[in-house]
C-alpha cells in the first residue's frame, strides 16, 4: 500500500470513528440522572434563592433538553460540523467564547512542558544507557525515581513556597492576579512568563522521569544486538554508531506516544492546574462535567477525541519514516 493511499484511507475511517466517539461522549454525559437545569435549580434552592422557572423552561425548549435523546444527539452534533459548539450554561456564554483564552494558555503550559521533558530526558536518557552501572547512572536513577513517586500536588505546593519566598512569584495562578480578565499586554505576559517555570516543571517532572527511563531501557535493547556489535568490533566510532542506528530504533517510543502528547496539549494537568489555581482548560472541563454543562464538556471531550485520532495518524506515518521495519499496511519485506 502507498503512503497517499494510507493515509487517505485512514482519513476516510477517522470519518465513523469520531462519530462513534461523539455518540457515546453524549451518551456518558446523559447518563446521571438530570440535566443542568435541574441541577442548577437545586443549587439555587439549597441556597435558599428563588429561581425563574419561565426562563429555565425557555431555555430547555431553546436548546432542545425537551426533546429525545436521539434528536438531541442530532443537534449537538450537527452544530459542531457548522462550527457551532453549543452554549455554556454556567458561563452563559458560547462556548467558543468561554475556552478563549485558556485554550490558548493551556497550549502554552503545555508545549513548553513537553519541550523541557525533551530537553531533560534525551540527554540524560543517552548518558544513562552509554554509562550503564555508573555513578552518574545510579545518580539520575535516583532522581528519576524520586521524580515518578513524589505526586505533582505534593510538588506543587513545595514550589509555590519556594517560588515565593526565593523569587517574590505569588502564590497559584498562572499570571499576577490583577492581569485576570485584562487583555494580552507586555506586562501580562512578562507576568505569565514570570508564573510560568512552576507548572512547567511540576507537570513536566513525572514525563521527565518516565521518559528518561523508557529510552535508557531501549536503547540499552539496541546496543546489546549483534549489528552494534559488529559495528563496534569494525572500528566504527561511537557517535556516529549511536546516532545512525540504536538511537534511531530507541526512538520508536517517543514516536508513538505522539497520539497521547496532542490531547494532552489541551487537558493539560488536571490536579496540578486546580492546586495551583491555573487559567488552562483542565479545571474548566472537570467543573463542566460536575455541573452537567453538556456543550461545554462535550466540546472539549471531542476536541481531545479529534487530537487523539490525528495523532495516531501522524504516529503511524512517522514510524514508517523512522523504522524501515515497519511497513504500511502490513506489506511483508523480502
Amino acid at each position: 500500500m502507498s503512503l497517499w493511499r494510507y493515509i487517505l484511507w485512514r482519513v476516510l475511517a477517522m470519518v465513523p470513528t469520531l462519530v462513534m466517539i461523539s455518540a457515546l461522549v453524549f451518551l456518558i454525559i446523559e447518563l446521571p440522572p438530570g440535566d443542568y437545569f435541574e441541577s442548577y435549580v437545586a443549587e439555587l434552592r439549597a441556597l435558599g434563592e428563588a429561581s425563574d422557572l419561565a426562563e429555565i423552561e425557555q431555555l430547555r425548549e431553546r436548546y432542545h433538553f425537551d426533546e429525545p435523546l436521539l434528536v438531541r444527539y442530532l443537534y449537538w452534533a450537527g452544530g459542531m460540523l457548522t462550527g457551532d459548539f453549543g452554549y455554556s450554561f454556567e458561563y452563559r456564554l458560547p462556548v467558543s467564547e468561554v475556552v478563549g483564552d485558556r485554550l490558548w494558555l493551556t497550549i502554552l503550559v503545555s508545549f513548553v512542558t513537553i519541550i523541557f521533558t525533551w530537553v531533560i530526558a534525551f540527554p540524560i536518557g543517552i548518558y544513562s544507557a552509554t554509562h550503564q552501572y555508573s555513578v552518574g547512572d545510579y545518580g539520575l536513577t535516583l532522581v528519576g525515581m524520586i521524580g515518578i513517586a513524589v505526586p505533582n500536588f505534593v510538588l506543587a505546593i513545595v514550589l509555590m513556597y519556594f517560588a515565593n519566598i526565593w523569587f517574590g512569584t505569588s502564590i497559584g495562578h498562572l499570571m499576577d492576579q490583577r492581569y485576570l480578565g485584562e487583555p494580552m499586554s507586555w506586562d501580562k505576559f512578562k507576568s505569565i512568563m514570570e508564573h510560568l517555570w512552576i507548572p512547567v516543571i511540576i507537570i513536566g517532572t513525572a514525563g521527565t522521569a518516565g521518559m528518561i527511563r523508557r529510552l535508557r531501557a531501549n536503547l540499552l535493547d539496541e546496543l546489546q544486538k549483534q549489528y552494534v556489535v559488529t559495528a563496534r568490533a569494525k572500528g566504527m566510532k561511537p557517535l556516529p554508531l549511536l546516532t545512525k542506528y540504536p538511537l534511531r530504533m530507541a526512538l520508536n517510543f517517543f514516536v508513538s506516544d505522539i497520539g497521547s502528547i496532542l490531547p494532552s496539549i489541551i487537558s493539560g494537568a488536571e490536579v496540578t492546574a486546580i492546586v495551583l489555581s491555573l487559567e488552562t482548560t483542565g479545571p474548566m472541563l472537570i467543573r463542566a462535567l460536575q455541573s452537567q454543562d453538556m456543550y461545554l464538556a462535550g466540546s472539549f471531550l471531542m476536541f481531545l477525541a479529534l487530537l487523539t485520532v490525528i495523532g495516531m495518524l501522524i504516529s503511524d506515518i512517522a514510524l514508517a519514516f523512522l523504522d524501515p521495519r515497519i511497513r504500511l499496511g502490513g506489506e511483508s519485506t523480502k
